[in-house]
C-alpha cells in the first residue's frame, strides 16, 4: 500500500509515499497529442498505469477560482478521476485551498505599497511557498510546483488513512491541517461553522449598518 498525490494538469504530478510516510518517487507527466482528447486521455493512461489496486489518493479538485481554469484542466482532471476510480474504486479530494492551508500558505501576503495592508499573490508566489512548506515541514525537496502539489496530496491522503485507521487523531494535527482534515472526514461539521461564520458575518454588517443609520439621524 501506498500513499499517493495526484495533481492533475496539462503536467500531471504524481508523488508516492510508502506505508511509514518516506517517500517513494514522484513523476511528472505531460500530456502529448495533436487535440485535448487525445492529451487527455494520455493523462488517464498515465495515471492508471502509475496506480496499484491498494494505493490510497488523494487528488487535487477543479481549481473553480483560478484564472486559468478551462474546459481543457477540467478534462485532466477528471481523466486523474476516472483513472483512479477504475484502478482503485475510491479516492479522496482536496481543494486546491485545503492543499494549501494544509502546508500553511495563503494566497495573501504584506502589501509593500500599503503598510499593515495584505494583497493577493501573483503569478507563482504561491506555488514557491508550498514548495518552500513541503521542505519545511517533511525535509524533501520536490523538484516542480506539480510535485510540491502532488506531495502535499500524498501526505493528506497518508493523515485521513491514519486517522481512519486509528494509527493517529485529528487533535494530533496543527490547527491549520486539522482544519483541513475536519472539512474532509466530516464535511458536515465545516458546512455548519460556514453557515454560523456567515451569519455572524450578517449579524456584524447588520450592526455596522444600524450604527451608521443612527449616526446620521443625529445630524
Amino acid at each position: 500500500m501506498r500513499h499517493v498525490g495526484i495533481d492533475p494538469a496539462t503536467t500531471t504530478g504524481i508523488v508516492a509515499l510508502d506505508p511509514d510516510g518516506k517517500l517513494i518517487g514522484w513523476k511528472e507527466i505531460k500530456g502529448k497529442g495533436d487535440t485535448a482528447p487525445r492529451r487527455i486521455n494520455m493523462i488517464f493512461n498515465s495515471v492508471y498505469a502509475h496506480l496499484r489496486e491498494d494505493d490510497n489518493v488523494c487528488i487535487e479538485g477543479f481549481a473553480m477560482e483560478a484564472f486559468d481554469t478551462n474546459k481543457v484542466s477540467s478534462g485532466f482532471n477528471w481523466a486523474a478521476r476516472l483513472a483512479t476510480d477504475r484502478r482503485i474504486g475510491s479516492f479522496e479530494v482536496a481543494t486546491p485551498n485545503q492543499l494549501k492551508n494544509f502546508v500553511d500558505v495563503s494566497e495573501y501576503g504584506p502589501d509593500p505599497d500599503r503598510p499593515g495592508k495584505k494583497r493577493r499573490l501573483k503569478g507563482d508566489e504561491v506555488k514557491r511557498r508550498v514548495q518552500a512548506a513541503v521542505e519545511a515541514h517533511w525535509g524533501d525537496q520536490p523538484p516542480t510546483f506539480n510535485i510540491a502539489d502532488a506531495y502535499v496530496l500524498a501526505r493528506i491522503a497518508e493523515a485521513i488513512w491514519r486517522v481512519n485507521k486509528g494509527e493517529t487523531f485529528v487533535n494530533d494535527y496543527p490547527s491549520y491541517q486539522k482544519e483541513v482534515l475536519i472539512a474532509i472526514l466530516h464535511p458536515e461539521i465545516a458546512k455548519e461553522k460556514k453557515k454560523k461564520a456567515r451569519e455572524r458575518k450578517k449579524a456584524r454588517e447588520e450592526a455596522k449598518a444600524a450604527a451608521e443609520e443612527k449616526q446620521e439621524t443625529l445630524f
